[in-house]
């Protein structure tokens, strides 16, 4: 069984409608998405008839969260000023521009989802099983830590988001954490693809690949630029390098990039 699993949509439509396609291409039979449907781009809903009309399950992020119950912020995490500067400019954008019908169906959105395939069991969660806005970052999240959510939130496979940065760890007893990754805005790497995650489960094993996707970034841009969103924004769509929410990153995360 194949499974694709999509991160942060952050209001890209254009990379959502991609990344659907690539997926059902590669033989997935089912599709999640684990939340954070706006933010950063444009036109937010726009992403609804795509994720309901191709039947992915979606479990809600804090953004969704934050939306579906009129809150003031986006519950992001953030804690340095800047970041939340535009984390405010981005989440009040999408809140003005989703319909009282998608706030609705946010609102609805469940907090984790599970299943169970060959015997393994599944856990979908936004940021962590514990937390929906926890980051969990590759350089700075330990093994221990991995092996304890796991043991006590009683699952072999969790896959999460939040980040915006795919990785994935072994655990022990043959588990497995995975960030997907995000399909909103590029990996802060220098490239304008954005990344999804593939899940290929077959006799009691699991197979991780995570898929680079191309999607019209210019395009996006340019419907940025039209909707007045910050122009740090639509440098990092154009661009490949995050110009904003930095101050979150770790050292490692943050030296590979630009800024």
């Amino acid at each position: 069984m194949k499974l694709a699993f999509f991160g942060g949509i952050y209001n890209n439509a254009l990379a959502l409608d991609a990344a659907i396609q690539d997926a059902q291409d590669r033989g997935a039979e089912r599709q999640y998405c684990l939340g954070d449907l706006g933010a950063f781009g444009a036109h937010p809903d726009q992403v609804f008839p795509l994720l309901i009309e191709n039947d992915v399950a979606v479990v809600q992020g804090n953004y969704d969260h934050s939306i579906g119950n009129d809150l003031k912020d986006c519950q992001c995490g953030y804690t340095d000023p800047r970041d939340n500067y535009f984390a405010q400019i981005s989440y009040e954008y999408t809140y003005a521009n989703t319909s009282p019908e998608n706030r609705q169906w946010l609102k609805e959105l469940p907090q984790e989802i599970r299943f169970e395939v060959d015997g393994q069991r599944i856990l979908l969660c936004h940021g962590s099983p514990r937390k929906t806005n926890e980051f969990l970052w590759e350089s700075t999240t330990s093994t221990h830590f991995l092996e304890k959510l796991a043991d006590e939130h009683e699952a072999d496979i969790i896959l999460g988001t939040h980040t915006g940065l795919h990785w994935q760890r072994e655990l022990s007893n043959e588990r497995l954490f995975v960030n997907v990754g995000v399909l909103g805005r590029p990996e802060n790497d220098g490239n304008t693809n954005v990344w999804y995650t593939l899940l290929t489960l077959e006799n009691g094993n699991c197979g991780v690949e995570f898929i680079p996707l191309e999607y019209d970034f210019r395009r996006l841009a340019r419907e940025m630029r039209e909707e007045s969103l910050p122009e740090e924004f639509i440098v990092t769509i154009l661009s490949g390098w995050w110009t904003t929410c930095l101050e979150v990153l770790p050292g490692r995360e943050r030296r590979n990039g630009r800024f």
